[in-house]
């Protein structure tokens, strides 16, 4: 019978108290954040904390406080790089404020599965919930529902909704498509996203308009998906013909694989061919040659969420969300086709 292993017990809010020579119920206080705290208290508690590698027991502070201190986040394609971001912003804001996060992920933009997810958050007591879901029909489940959990949504279009944060992903993309036209391209295709994504949407219509209202010469947009796989395949087929100068992507994995096409037929990029994308992924700069995009603060966007669902004593900071283009060497004036 093989021996029995001695863990270690872990340290309880009793040993914390001992350790900085104060009550139990001080120590208690400080979990909660309570403001009859003296400072320097504070502080040696923490400190002691720290020393010791005292975790609270969550389970145990609910009974306690009737609070979770956990928010919820309800994502779908987490995978990509702006809802990804936001989540690392809303993670690391919400540990500073003494919350944990839980995620739930949409499998697919049915209404079984945002249930389903929605399900999950509000099992666990959360007591906010940050929606980053791109698809229209996540929101309609939503309002549908009539969810009473405080919750925030991260939206590419503007609307009269105080529980929404939005970017004008739109101006992101009209920027884009102006950089191109002032630098003389006339012929300017876009190649955009998934058909039943919001952003997708925003970018395709922001860069409609901005050709529409300099009189240019529209062609369709090409739809697909946010990788450098679709981007590849859609500019190959875009390239074969070169009927364009430039080309703006719907994100930055798209631009790569334009890019990537046009290597493939001999072209020189920005020299034949100018390429823009969009979200400033971290890569971006250093493609070759490095990509001119439109960057977004997905990371202030996820601390601004848990700010309004968790506010602390410090200020909500504020910073600029609206999007900047960032020009680097994929785009130049045209040569003449």
């Amino acid at each position: 019978m093989p021996a029995e292993v001695d863990h270690p017990r872990a340290p309880s809010i009793r040993d914390v108290a001992k350790a900085a020579g104060v009550s139990h119920q001080t120590v208690s206080r400080v979990l909660n954040h309570s403001e009859s705290i003296r400072p320097e208290t504070r502080a040696r508690v923490l400190e002691v904390m720290e020393q010791l590698q005292y975790r609270p027991n969550r389970a145990a502070r609910m009974l306690v406080t009737s609070r979770s201190n956990t928010i919820g986040v309800l994502t779908s394609m987490r995978s990509q790089y702006g809802p990804a971001r936001a989540i690392q912003a809303i993670e690391d804001a919400a540990v500073e404020r003494g919350y944990a996060v839980v995620t739930a992920n949409i499998a697919a933009p049915s209404d079984e599965a945002i249930r389903t997810g929605l399900a999950h958050l509000l099992d666990q007591d959360v007591e906010g919930i940050v929606i980053i879901a791109p698809q229209q029909r996540v929101f309609d489940v939503i309002e549908r529902l009539g969810v009473r959990t405080p919750y925030m949504t991260l939206q590419s279009r503007a609307g009269d909704d105080p529980r929404g944060l939005w970017v004008d992903q739109m101006t992101g993309a009209r920027l884009a498509t102006a950089h191109l036209l002032d630098l003389g391209h006339q012929y300017v295709r876009h190649i955009a996203g998934p058909r039943d994504w919001l952003e997708a949407d925003a970018r395709m219509e922001g860069f409609m308009r901005e050709m529409s209202d300099r009189d240019m010469p529209v062609q369709p947009p090409i739809l697909g998906e946010w990788t450098a796989d679709f981007g590849f395949h859609a500019g190959r087929e875009l390239l074969r013909w070169r009927d364009c100068t430039a080309i703006f992507c719907a994100n930055d994995a798209i631009a790569l694989g334009v890019m990537h096409a046009a290597r493939s037929y001999g072209l020189d990029v920005p020299g034949d061919l100018s390429v823009v994308g969009f979200d400033d992924i971290p890569e971006a700069q250093h493609l070759w040659p490095p990509l001119t995009t439109v960057a977004i603060d997905f990371a202030e966007l996820g601390r601004r969420c848990v700010e309004l669902l968790a506010p602390s004593e410090v200020a909500l900071r504020t910073v600029d969300l609206t999007p900047q283009l960032v020009v680097r060497g994929s785009t130049s004036r045209p040569r003449s086709l």
